[in-house]
């Protein structure tokens, strides 16, 4: 069986990710309460710098969050999975840790990524969405949103403004 060729294999899914490789600085918007009906939100900003891994079947992203409670670390790294053309997407930060068995999975229709998790957040599961989109090679956005109702009602509770930079 022969490889397939790079074509093919930009149109498996591989490639959904690569608009964000580069440096970027994101505004964001995070709601200080979460599934509470909160309206109170957090602004701040961010640098992240994303580059390809693996050959690209993967990425991952440094960033800093400069938060009004201080700076933040963190890292996503996104693996590919050609044979389910899924991304798995784990989350890790200075504050939090990591929990590398809870990914996000989904992928990329129409230019809109959607990954969804079945996560514990405050003594109960839910299930936490991650939606990416971009609208230009220089800008893109990323919102998390919760749903306490297996997906019926969602609240959207963080939200990131990319805009690349040189």
């Amino acid at each position: 069986m022969s490889e397939p060729n790079m074509t093919q294999q930009e149109q498996d899914g591989r490639a959904d990710f690569d608009l964000f490789i580069g440096n970027w600085k994101a505004h964001h918007r995070r709601l200080r309460e979460r599934l509470k009906g909160s309206t109170s939100w957090e602004e701040f900003d961010s640098m992240t710098v994303a580059r390809k891994i693996l050959g690209g079947l993967g990425n991952m992203d440094e960033i800093t969050l400069s938060r009004e409670s201080g700076a933040t670390l963190g890292m996503t790294v996104r693996l590919f999975d050609p044979k389910t053309r899924q991304w798995s997407l784990y989350w890790v930060d200075n504050l939090n840790g990591w929990n590398w068995n809870l990914p996000q999975i989904g992928e990329f229709k129409d230019g809109v990524g959607k990954f969804y998790a079945h996560e514990p957040f405050e003594g109960k599961h839910i299930i936490s969405r991650y939606i990416w989109s971009s609208s230009s090679e220089t800008s893109c956005h990323w919102e998390q949103a919760f749903s306490a109702d297996g997906g019926s009602t969602w609240e959207t509770n963080w939200t990131m403004d990319f805009e690349r930079i040189a």
